[in-house]
């Protein structure tokens, strides 16, 4: 039995699949146009499919989903029984998917609270997990909200890239672009604030890098209980390494999760790339 409230998301949440079949959540996919032929992400399109791609230079593109999948969307929550939803996606400043979900919300049959996450990848997939744990429990579509905001207010994202040209010609570089001059002497640490990617430090090594995202997530933990993301494209031994030695960093680590980006983010940050997202655990 669906819960009374539905949780719907967008494709660059990147979810476990068994998270998102186990909450009932309803992913609406961005687009990755491959040499002008447009592809659903995480469906017809995969991150090992998008890096072949790009290393072969063919032009890669991303685009919003168009308001109407949206508007199916909360139709058919409603036809499975929602009473409302809330619907949660990345951050505003980097992709139209949001003012899209809002377009399709506006003859909605069933009530639904948009809401910008103001980040992306796990950043986006910390909120949406602690919106649909609320969900599955029975909470209210205000309750259901307020859960997303609240985790929303606790994330943390620091990634690096091993150049700036993906971000660059996707046009989310954001602050970064100050960074541009040096970029082929450097390994940029980036973060998200307030939905824009934005400078943190320049470092020299790929491996002086990962050492120094592991400091920041050690130190963004503080003391309080934490879970983490480890994402990368096409670095898994790196992910995993790293992943591994977080908990005897952070003595208060609830959870450990090593997750792939996709295409659509993929396509602007290009192979490489290590990122940590760190969360509050959801309110029981």
């Amino acid at each position: 039995m669906s819960p009374p409230v539905t949780v719907v998301t967008d494709s660059t949440a990147y979810l476990p699949r068994e998270e998102v079949s186990r909450l009932g959540i309803v992913v609406v996919p961005l687009q990755v146009v491959v040499d002008g032929r447009a592809l659903d992400d995480m469906v017809q399109i995969d991150s090992a499919e998008m890096n072949d791609a790009l290393r072969k230079r063919v032009p890669v593109t991303t685009s919003r989903p168009a308001p109407q999948r949206f508007a199916d969307a909360y139709e058919e929550a409603m036809a499975r029984g929602a009473a409302g939803v809330v619907s949660i996606h990345l951050s505003g400043e980097m992709s139209g998917t949001v003012q899209a979900a809002r377009a399709g919300a506006e003859n909605s049959p069933v009530p639904v609270d948009v809401i910008d996450s103001r980040s992306i990848a796990m950043g986006l997939g910390f909120p949406v997990l602690a919106a649909a744990e609320a969900a599955a429990r029975g909470a209210s579509p205000a309750e259901v909200a307020d859960a997303a905001r609240r985790c929303m207010e606790s994330v943390r994202s620091f990634f690096y890239v091993d150049t700036l040209e993906h971000l660059r010609r996707g046009g989310r570089i954001g602050a970064a672009a100050t960074l541009l001059g040096s970029a082929l002497m450097i390994k940029p640490l980036l973060h998200i604030s307030d939905g824009v990617i934005v400078p943190l430090e320049k470092v020299r090594t790929a491996s002086r890098a990962i050492a120094r995202l592991e400091d920041l997530a050690v130190q963004a933990a503080g003391t309080a209980p934490v879970e983490v993301a480890v994402q990368h494209l096409d670095a898994l031994p790196r992910a995993e390494a790293l992943a591994a030695r977080l908990p005897r960093r952070i003595p208060t680590l609830v959870r450990v999760t090593v997750v792939e980006v996709g295409a659509a983010v993929g396509a602007h940050v290009g192979p490489g790339m290590l990122g940590l997202t760190l969360s509050s655990p959801p309110s029981p």
